[in-house]
């Protein structure tokens, strides 16, 4: 399992943003029974920037807190199997590892929603990122049934790892 964390800001967490990342990833990938190691890029940016991406790959210019870009197509979120009929198109061909996708997360939301829902900072970046990670598995929440069942998996994962609001 690899993940790739780039902070293009000057804000520094008081906590590890690659370890989270790792330590999400891996309770991902455990719940939803992938059988592969992965592999995932996280951006981290101000508002200012996620509007410049936001505006250039899905035409909405306005900030947003996160952005997810998944390398795969699922016909069943979290149903691995199809990637290894299309293994020159999913894996890195050099580790071997899955190629999930990117995420890019606004560091101004995230500090701006954890003020407004009054938890952590360290909450909000673990919860935007489980958020993330379960649309690069094929999740999405555009019906409330899938909502409902992102959600759950979101409060899972931050169930497992301990971290808790306030």
């Amino acid at each position: 399992m690899t993940s790739y964390v780039e902070n293009e800001t000057e804000v520094v967490f008081t906590f590890d943003c690659k370890e989270l990342v790792d330590r999400i990833m891996e309770q991902v990938m455990e719940m939803e029974n992938c059988p592969y190691e992965t592999s995932v890029n996280l951006l981290i940016t101000d508002n200012e920037g996620i509007r410049e991406y936001n505006k250039n790959y899905r035409n909405i210019d306005q900030e947003t807190d996160v952005l997810s870009f998944p390398n795969l197509f699922f016909e069943t979120a979290g149903d691995f199997d199809f990637a290894k009929e299309n293994e020159a198109d999913c894996f890195d061909l050099d580790s071997g590892e899955l190629l999930l996708g990117d995420i890019i997360l606004s560091v101004d939301r995230i500090q701006e929603q954890a003020k407004a829902y009054g938890h952590s900072l360290l909450r909000e970046f673990a919860f935007l990122t489980a958020h993330s990670m379960f649309h690069l598995c094929g999740y999405d929440h555009v019906e409330s049934a899938d909502a409902a069942v992102m959600e759950e998996k979101q409060e899972e994962v931050l169930k497992r790892l301990h971290i808790t609001r306030g």
